[in-house]
């Protein structure tokens, strides 16, 4: 039973993340979006640990130490600004570089979809930002990437989503400057 409930909830998620990246024209992603999660790597530990209202990625943690689906998940999706990790050639060490802005998209549309998801009819255009402030996250990702998203998901919690859309396919996908790089 808890197989089918986590099938029905990852199958729902991307549904919700192919709908958004189609209306800003990210054809590719949306159809292509967390295939990784029916995996037999993410997708035994997703059913093992299904709750239906957070992510089974956090009780693996929880209970193991680690999350082996997460560290699969997280390596071949572009849309996690975890992948986004390189060895700087200077300091030797692992740091976060700038999301392109194609993933950084498609992220927007994923944390959107995951709020949508696990908090059903309480979603609000503010969950995804309220969700993203209370995380650590921020102090993990790329200075630019987390001030971008932080931006866009601001303006999604102002302005809702079809102001958001319009800009993310019209200045964010097309590559015009955000509002601070242009006094630059």
């Amino acid at each position: 039973m808890k197989a089918w409930q986590h099938f029905k909830t990852i199958t729902k998620h991307r549904h919700l993340v192919r709908a958004g990246c189609f209306r800003v024209g990210l054809y590719w992603q949306g159809l292509t979006h967390d295939l990784s999660k029916y995996s037999l790597t993410e997708f035994l530990p997703g059913a093992k640990y299904y709750q239906g209202n957070r992510s089974p990625n956090a009780a693996e943690r929880e209970d193991k130490g680690y999350s082996e689906a997460w560290m699969h998940h997280k390596g071949r999706n572009r849309h996690h600004y975890e992948y986004w990790t390189d060895m700087n050639r200077e300091s030797k060490t692992y740091e976060p570089i700038p999301m392109p802005r194609k993933y950084l998209v498609e992220m927007v549309m994923d944390r959107r979809a995951a709020c949508m998801t696990y908090q059903g009819k309480a979603y609000l255009d503010d969950s995804a930002l309220v969700y993203f402030e209370l995380s650590r996250e921020k102090d993990l990702m790329h200075p630019q990437t987390c001030r971008e998203l932080h931006y866009i998901l601001t303006m999604l919690a102002r302005e809702g989503e079809e102001e958001t859309f319009r800009y993310l396919k019209e200045f964010v996908l097309a590559g015009k400057p955000f509002p601070w790089e242009e006094d630059a």
